[in-house]
């Protein structure tokens, strides 16, 4: 008996271990289902279901970093896997659906700027993966992958939710396209918020805003605030480049 309950105990012990390894990457796998889901229903025609769920993937994206990092089970394969899932999530799936949605009526042209966006994920993600350990963690090299998709599924969400058709307009979708693609790759700074410091004392006025953010304006109209709260993140970069020139200029 003295025997088998240590062994017992081990048992136990591995298959927790596996069971928080496994968790993380259930997360992974929960986002590059949605960004599958997303690419079926763009297909089928239902643009709203697709753009909704690159909504969820984002979500679900942010959550399996943070469940590793709390767990303390960040591994290689993780980072690889996530960075595969986000592809998916955020390369492929927003440039199929603008192509389905609205670019297959612009012709060769459409084709070319779907594609261009892929691109630009698959490098933005490699260029993030070979940088993590030389960048400062304060600012992204260029836009986000998560971010331009949810400017792309933004797009499509609130144009639907005011009843304009993508056909209608195809050529603003063409340029929002090119500009979220091309400007993943540049060398625009945006802010990751890494160097929010949530342990520290926060004031009740900015605990007041969070919440009235998240649990009043984004409820209230969800398509129009989300898209409106990315386009700003995304013309945000350009405005922290100005600002850099500007002062780099005085000195």
């Amino acid at each position: 008996m003295s025997e088998s309950q240590p062994e017992s105990a081990l048992t136990q012990s591995r298959l927790r271990r596996r069971g928080i390894y496994l968790l993380p990457n259930l997360f992974t796998t929960a986002a590059l289902f949605a960004g599958f889901y997303a690419i079926i229903q763009a297909i089928n025609g239902n643009f709203e279901h697709s753009a909704i769920a690159v909504f969820i993937a984002i979500i679900l994206d942010g959550l399996d970093g943070r469940v590793a990092r709390m767990t303390h089970t960040q591994t290689e394969f993780g980072a690889e896997y996530d960075s595969i899932s986000d592809m998916v999530s955020f390369g492929v799936a927003p440039a199929l659906i603008m192509y389905e949605w609205a670019l297959k009526e612009t012709g060769q042209l459409g084709w070319i700027a779907a594609f261009i966006y892929c691109a630009c994920a698959a490098l933005r993600l490699a260029r993030f993966n070979a940088n993590i350990h030389v960048i400062d963690k304060r600012f992204f090299q260029g836009l986000p992958s998560p971010a331009a998709a949810a400017l792309m599924a933004g797009l499509v969400w609130v144009m639907l939710d005011f009843q304009i058709a993508g056909t209608d307009i195809k050529w603003l979708v063409l340029i929002v396209t090119l500009f979220a693609g091309l400007t993943m790759v540049s060398n625009i700074p945006f802010h990751s918020g890494k160097d929010i410091n949530l342990k520290k004392r926060v004031p009740f006025v900015t605990i007041l805003l969070l919440m009235l953010f998240f649990f009043v304006l984004i409820p209230s109209h969800p398509p129009l605030v989300l898209f409106c709260l990315f386009a700003g993140y995304a013309l945000s970069g350009y405005l922290i480049k100005v600002w850099r020139f500007g002062k780099n200029r005085k000195s």
